[in-house]
This record gives structure tokens, sequence and C-alpha cells, in this order.
């Protein structure tokens, strides 16, 4: 079983000047009882949706312009960007070699019968 969540989404440090600023999410990852975290920019999300929309169902994306500096509309995109994957994960039972990648997982078990109960 797979279960995604981003709590958190922030500009690196390195970049927090305004002409170079770009927002990086924080994405846990469950994986048969393993819990790791990545981070992404909505660029590599944008990038994953193309990849996948053909092959699979999808939910609606998130829109791209958000004034990186309004906190308000940051916490939409972060919850638009985990519904989206929640729901990419959700209406697959198969999912893509690039869903798996952009995870950095491996190998997931897709049965919840065999994983613990909540």
């Amino acid at each position: 079983m797979i279960a995604v969540s981003i709590p958190a989404a922030e500009p690196p440090a390195a970049s927090r000047s305004p002409d170079r600023a770009h927002t990086v999410f924080r994405v846990e990852v469950l994986c048969n009882g393993r819990r790791h975290t990545v981070t992404k920019r909505y660029s590599e999300f944008q990038a994953l949706h193309k990849r996948i929309k053909k092959t699979c169902k999808v939910p609606d994306f998130p829109p791209r312009h958000v004034p990186y500096w309004m906190p308000k509309a940051l916490e939409q995109r972060r919850q638009g960007l985990e519904l989206y994957l929640r729901g990419v994960l959700y209406h697959n039972k198969e999912l893509p070699q690039d869903v798996l990648d952009f995870l950095k997982v491996r190998w997931c078990q897709r049965d919840p019968k065999a994983s613990s109960p909540s």
C-alpha cells in the first residue's frame, strides 16, 4: 500500500531572492510500512502530469500561476498538489513507472488487505 501527503511548501534558502524564487514541496511517502520524503518543484509535478495523463486516470491539475509570495495561494497550491497525487494513487490500480520514479519508490504492494489497518 502507498500513501502520500504534502505537509509543507517553502522556498529553498538558496533562492529567496525574488528574481530566482521557486517553491519546493516536501512529499512524504509511506510504502510497505516505510516512510521517506522527496522534495519536488511545481514544474516536476507538471512534467509528471504531462507524462501520465494519456495512460492513466488523473484528477484536475492545479493551475500554474500563483503568486509565490501569497501564503494563502501557496497553501491552496500545496493542497491541490496533494489531492492530485492522492487521486492518481486512488484511481489507478497499476501505477505507471513514472509515478513510482517520481515518488522514489521501486515497488509497492497494492493489496490493501495485506497492509495493517490504520
